[in-house]
C-alpha cells in the first residue's frame, strides 16, 4: 500500500484556496450565474481523441464556458500503458490515475468525461496494429454507443483520420472510428443491442482540429490556407472570475500530473481551427452551431421554460441569489412534466444544483468509518442546512441501496443546521468499491465491461447514497448525495474520502515476482489485513505441486478493523525451470477471500481502491548473479529496484544530493532509474563524479530517457544522441550484433529465447548517433522498418563501463519477464579482462 503525502495547491476559478479533490464545491454567485445560463443552452459537442492529455483543453473550456454548450471528452483509452512521473504505478493502475486526472481536469474547464473499453496497450506506429489489437469492432461500437448516450450536435476530433503511419496509431485510430461512426449512429441495424437503453441519433457535422503541430512547424501552419476553416477566438477574458479561457484550461491540464503536462496560462487573443470532415457546413464559418436549434425549442413544450429562464437572467440578483429559488423551482416543475427522455434527465439534474447553490443549501451524509464490509450497518451523520430567507422543509431521507426511508418533517429554518445519524445497512450482497472496468479478465487491448449501461462511465461506480427529500416553495425535490467519510486532518484541515466497501479480509503477497536462481528455499511474505473486527481463519499459500510449502496453513485472529499482520510460508522451488502463480487465501467461517488491497492516494485525485486477485509469479530461472552492491538513482519512478533485490542484489536508493565520490565508493554499480535525465535536475552537476566513478573499474548502467529535455547534454562520457526510434512489437525478431561479447555471455548464455514473452514493448527512445567508443550490442525492428541498433550500447571508459539502454526494464521486471533478469545481471556483472603482466626486459 503506497501513499504519497505531497501537499499541492488547486486553484478553482473564483480564486485560489487549499482544497482537495473529494471536498463539495460551494460556487460563488457569478458561478451560480453562469450554471443558469447553461441551462438555457441545449446545444452539445463532443471532442474525440484517444489518451488522457490528447484533449485540447483551451477548446473545452471555451465550448463549455463561453458558449455555454453540453461539453465532452471521449478518451478511447484510459493511458494505462504510459509511463508514470509521480511514482512507480504501471498499467491498469497507472490508467486509474489517469482516469481521476481527467476526471479532475473535468472539473475545471466544466467537461464531461467519457471512455471506451480500449486498453491503451502501449505505443502503435499504425492504425492497422492497433485495431486488430483493440478489436475495431468492440471499440467502434463503444464510440456509437457514446454518441448515441451523449447525443452531441457536433463531434471534434483531435488527430486526422487522412495521415495513418504519420504519429501514434492510437491516435489515428480515434479518428479514424470518429469518422466511420458518423454514418452508422443513426443506423438501427447498427449494434441494435444498444437501442434498448439509447436511441439512434444523427450528429449535424465532425470536424477536425488541427494546429501548427499537423502542419510541422508554428510558421508552415501561419501560411496555410485556413479560409475554408471554422474560426473559434478562443482567447476570452472571464471578468467574473478574473481568468481567461486559456488559464483555466491551463489549470486543467496541469492536472495530468503522472504525465509531467503542468502548464502555464496565457493571456489575449487565440484562435482554434475546425476543418469540417462530415455533415453539413456551417454558413457563419464563426459560429460552430450555425443551423442548429440550440434553445429551449429543440424540446417538445420546452419553449415556455426557455422563456423563463431568460427572465430569471435578466432579474438575476448577484448579491441575493436566492431571490431567483421560486422560478427556479417553477422551471424544476415545468422540466419534470416534459415527454423527454434525454434533456429532461439532464436539465432536471442542472436547476436541482443550481436551486441548492443560490439557497446555500448543504446537504452532507458521512459515515463514521471510511470502510464497510457487505452485510454490516453503518453509522452515518446526517447534516442539512439551508442558509437563505426561502423556506424549505426536510419531509423525509432515503437510504440507498437498503431503500429504507426514514420520515423527518423538519422546517430547514435559514442557518439552522440540521443534524442526526442515521443507520444504513448493507445488503450482503452488495459489489466491492473498485474500479468497474477491472472486475473481468482483460485482453491486452480491451477491458471487459459486460454490463452495456456501465460502458463509458468514467469513475467507480458507487451505490451507498442518501437522498434528501426536500419541499421548497410547495414543491418536493429530491436531492442525492453520495455517502463519503470525513476527518481532521492537523496539517490539512478537513480532509474528504468516499465510503469503500470492503472485503472482510485481504490478503498480498509482498513480492509481486518471486526469482528463484537456484533450488534454495525462499522465505515468502504475506499480509493479512482485516476488513472489519474479529476476524479469524486461516491463511494458505497455493502453488503447483511441483513446488513445496510449507507450513500448509497458517492461523490467524485480527482483533481490530484495518490490523495487519505478515505471515511467512518457505517455498521450494523445483529443479527445472518454470514459471507459476503462487496465490494467497484467507479462509474465514468456510468462505474464501482471494483479493489484494491496493490504495492509490495522491492529493490532486480521489482516493481510490484497486482489489486483484492476491497472486505472485514465482519463476524458477537459470539466473547466475556476483552479488553486487548497486546504488540506484531514482526517475520518474519505477519498480526495478525490488526485482533487483529479487535476484540477491544488495541495492540503495540513493538521493542526488548524496552522490559524492566518498558515498559511491561502497558500490559496484550504479543504475539510473527511467527518465532521470529528464527529470532528476540535480544530475547535471554530478555527472563527473558519475564518471570518474566508472572510470575507476565500476559500471554506470542509464536506462531510457526521452530526447529533447534532458537536464544535461552530457549523459554519458562520450556523445551520444536520443532519438525516438522505438520497438512496439514486444516479440520483434532481435538479432545479436556482437555476440562473442560478455554482457551476452557472462555469466548468463543470453539467447533470442530470453527475448520471448516481452510485455507492451521491447524498447523505447533508442539513440541513433553515438560514439564509435560504444558497441552496439542488439538490433530489432517492427515490421517493414529499417533496424534499430541503439537498444543497448556498452562502452568502455577508464576501467569500467558506461552502458545505455533503451529496453523497457521497468516493464519487464515487474512482469516477470525471465529473459529480462538474466541480461540484466549480466549488464551488472560486466567486468574487463585483467591484463596479464608484462614480462621484465632483460638489461
Amino acid at each position: 500500500m503506497r501513499k504519497i503525502q505531497i501537499q499541492i495547491l488547486l486553484i478553482f476559478l473564483t480564486g485560489i484556496s487549499f482544497s482537495f479533490a473529494q471536498q463539495p464545491q460551494k460556487p460563488s454567485s457569478v458561478e451560480i450565474y453562469n450554471q443558469i445560463k447553461k441551462l438555457n443552452f441545449l446545444g452539445s459537442v463532443l471532442y474525440l481523441a484517444a489518451h488522457p492529455d490528447d484533449e485540447n483543453t483551451r477548446l473545452i473550456s471555451y465550448m463549455a464556458n463561453e458558449m455555454n454548450a453540453r461539453t465532452g471528452y471521449l478518451s478511447l483509452t484510459r493511458g494505462d500503458g504510459g509511463q508514470n512521473l509521480i511514482g512507480p504505478q504501471l498499467r491498469e493502475l497507472l490508467g486509474v490515475i489517469r482516469t481521476q486526472e481527467l476526471i479532475e481536469a473535468r472539473k475545471i474547464d466544466g467537461g464531461e468525461q467519457f471512455f471506451s473499453r480500449a486498453n491503451d496497450f502501449g505505443y502503435s506506429k499504425n492504425p492497422d496494429e492497433t485495431l486488430e489489437i483493440w478489436d475495431k469492432d468492440k471499440v467502434l461500437s463503444d464510440v456509437v454507443w457514446t454518441i448515441r448516450k451523449f447525443q452531441p450536435d457536433v463531434i471534434i476530433n483531435r488527430f486526422d483520420h487522412r495521415s495513418p503511419g504519420t504519429t501514434h496509431g492510437h491516435h489515428t485510430s480515434s479518428a479514424m472510428l470518429s469518422v466511420e461512426s458518423f454514418k452508422l449512429t443513426n443506423d438501427p441495424k447498427i449494434y441494435p443491442e444498444q437501442l434498448k437503453y439509447v436511441k439512434p441519433w444523427q450528429v449535424k457535422r465532425t470536424f477536425f482540429n488541427p494546429s501548427w503541430w499537423f502542419y510541422g512547424s508554428q510558421e508552415k501552419f501561419d501560411a496555410a490556407d485556413k479560409s475554408k476553416f471554422t474560426r473559434l477566438e478562443t482567447g476570452v477574458y472571464y471578468t467574473g472570475i478574473g481568468k481567461s479561457n486559456q488559464e483555466i484550461a491551463a489549470l486543467s491540464r496541469s492536472r495530468h500530473q503522472s504525465q509531467g503536462f503542468g502548464s502555464t496560462g496565457a493571456r489575449g487573443q487565440e484562435t482554434e481551427y475546425l476543418e469540417l470532415i462530415k455533415g453539413d457546413s456551417p454558413i457563419d464559418r464563426d459560429n460552430l452551431f450555425d443551423g442548429i436549434d440550440t434553445s429551449w425549442n429543440r424540446v417538445k413544450n420546452g419553449k415556455p421554460i426557455g422563456d423563463l429562464i431568460t427572465k430569471i437572467i435578466s432579474k438575476y440578483d448577484f448579491s441575493n441569489p436566492s431571490a431567483s429559488i421560486p422560478d427556479l423551482v417553477k422551471v424544476y416543475s415545468m422540466i419534470e412534466a416534459l415527454d423527454d427522455d434525454h434533456w429532461k434527465p439532464l436539465k432536471a439534474a442542472a436547476v436541482k444544483n443550481i436551486i441548492a447553490s443560490c439557497s446555500g443549501l448543504y446537504l452532507e451524509a458521512a459515515a463514521s468509518e471510511q470502510e464497510a464490509t457487505p452485510g454490516s450497518t453503518i453509522k452515518v451523520s446526517i447534516e442539512a442546512i439551508n442558509r437563505s430567507p426561502v423556506e424549505m422543509q426536510l419531509i423525509n431521507i432515503t437510504s440507498l441501496p437498503d431503500n429504507k426511508n426514514t420520515a423527518q418533517n423538519i422546517a430547514l429554518k435559514n442557518n439552522n443546521d440540521q443534524r442526526l445519524t442515521l443507520n444504513i445497512q448493507i445488503p450482503e450482497n452488495i459489489e466491492y468499491t473498485q474500479p468497474y472496468w477491472l472486475k473481468e479478465k482483460a485482453t491486452v487491448g480491451m477491458y471487459t465491461v459486460s454490463n452495456q449501461e456501465n460502458i463509458g462511465i468514467p469513475d467507480i461506480i458507487r451505490q451507498v447514497k442518501v437522498v434528501f427529500n426536500v419541499k421548497i416553495s410547495g414543491i418536493e425535490i429530491p436531492f442525492e448525495r453520495t455517502v463519503v467519510y470525513k476527518y481532521n486532518d492537523g496539517v490539512k484541515g478537513e480532509m474528504y474520502n468516499f465510503l469503500d466497501i470492503v472485503p472482510e479480509v485481504t490478503t498480498s503477497v509482498l513480492e509481486k515476482v518471486l526469482i528463484f536462481g537456484t533450488t534454495k528455499s525462499k522465505m515468502v511474505p504475506v499480509k493479512v489485513r482485516a476488513g472489519k473486527d474479529g476476524i479469524k481463519g486461516n491463511l494458505q499459500l497455493e502453488l503447483p505441486k511441483s513446488w513445496d510449502v510449507s507450513p500448509k496453513e497458517i492461523p490467524f485472529t485480527l482483533e481490530k478493523k484495518g490490523n495487519e499482520q505478515i505471515f511467512y510460508f518457505e517455498v521450494t522451488p523445483p529443479v527445472n525451470p518454470e514459471e507459476v502463480v503462487a496465490k494467497s487465501i484467507a479462509i474465514v467461517d468456510n468462505k474464501r477471500f482471494d483479493k489484494d488491497q491496493t490504495i492509490i492516494d495522491y492529493p490532486h485525485i480521489t482516493k481510490q481502491m484497486v482489489l486483484k486477485p492476491a497472486e505472485s509469479k514465482c519463476i524458477r530461472i537459470d539466473l547466475k548473479t556476483n552479488g553486487d552492491a548497486i546504488a540506484y538513482i531514482m526517475g520518474a519512478g519505477d519498480e526495478v529496484p525490488e526485482s533487483l533485490a529479487q535476484m540477491g542484489y544488495k541495492v540503495s536508493i540513493i538521493k542526488p544530493e548524496e552522490i559524492t565520490p566518498e558515498k559511491l565508493d561502497s558500490f559496484n554499480v550504479v543504475i539510473t532509474g527511467v527518465r532521470a535525465y529528464n527529470t532528476v535536475n540535480a544530475l547535471a552537476n554530478k555527472q563527473n563524479i558519475l564518471f570518474n566513478f566508472v572510470k575507476s573499474g565500476k559500471n554506470m548502467i542509464v536506462q531510457y530517457n526521452t530526447p529533447g529535455k534532458t537536464v544535461t547534454e552530457q549523459i554519458a562520457p562520450y556523445s551520444l544522441k536520443i532519438s525516438n526510434d522505438r520497438v512496439t512489437e514486444e516479440n520483434a525478431k532481435v538479432t545479436f550484433l556482437a555476440p562473442n561479447h560478455p554482457i551476452l555471455n557472462v555469466p548468463n548464455k543470453i539467447s533470442t529465447k530470453d527475448f520471448e514473452g516481452w510485455k507492451q514493448e521491447q524498447g523505447l527512445y533508442y539513440p541513433d548517433q553515438y560514439d564509435p567508443a560504444f558497441t552496439p550490442i542488439l538490433s530489432s525492428h517492427d515490421k517493414g522498418e529499417s533496424p534499430k541498433d541503439g537498444a543497448l550500447l556498452v562502452a568502455p571508459y577508464g576501467k569500467g563501463y558506461y552502458i545505455y539502454t533503451g529496453l523497457s526494464f521497468f516493464r519487464e521486471l515487474p512482469e516477470g519477464v525471465a529473459g529480462a533478469y538474466r541480461l540484466l545481471s549480466n549488464m551488472i556483472s560486466l567486468k574487463q579482462p585483467i591484463e596479464a603482466p608484462k614480462p621484465e626486459l632483460k638489461k
